[in-house]
């Protein structure tokens, strides 16, 4: 498969608008590991390849343990993440499946438990901006990097 339009060279303004959220979620207190695992599960959820193959590998230089990378697809059953980690893995999945979630209480209440409010902005806009980015690359059929 190839890719159908290189969407970041035709706007580049506009992806550098993604690429300037990404950095500034990067710099936020929710660090990385729990970035890039709410990335790694709403990029499940839209079967995003590019971005699943992206942000696994990204933990995986993080140092996280294979068993946490590949069982973020069942994190509910999974005995591998922190309450915090749950709030938030169930708040990405409430948020990028909203039409039929409506991102609802129990989840939010969760989050409020773990979370400042701060927190909670910046978690919402990181999966607002995966859900963005998978968009972009699904549609336009971003190929998945093979591994050198």
């Amino acid at each position: 498969m190839s890719v159908r339009l290189n969407y970041r060279a035709l706007a580049p303004k506009a992806h550098r608008g993604f690429v300037d959220t990404s950095i500034a979620l990067g710099e936020s207190s929710l660090g990385k590991v729990l970035i890039d695992l709410v990335y790694l599960r709403v990029s499940q959820l839209n079967g995003c390849a590019y971005c699943v193959n992206l942000h696994g590998n990204d933990l995986l230089k993080a140092g996280e343990l294979f068993a946490r990378i590949n069982s973020v697809a069942t994190w509910h059953e999974a005995p591998f993440y922190t309450e915090r980690e749950r709030a938030a893995l169930a708040w990405a999945e409430a948020v990028t499946l909203i039409r039929e979630t409506r991102a609802g209480d129990p989840e939010f209440d969760a989050l409020k438990a773990q979370f400042s409010d701060q927190e909670i902005a910046e978690l919402t806009y990181a999966v607002a901006l995966m859900n963005a980015f998978n968009r972009m690359a699904v549609s336009m059929r971003m190929p998945v990097q093979e591994e050198a």
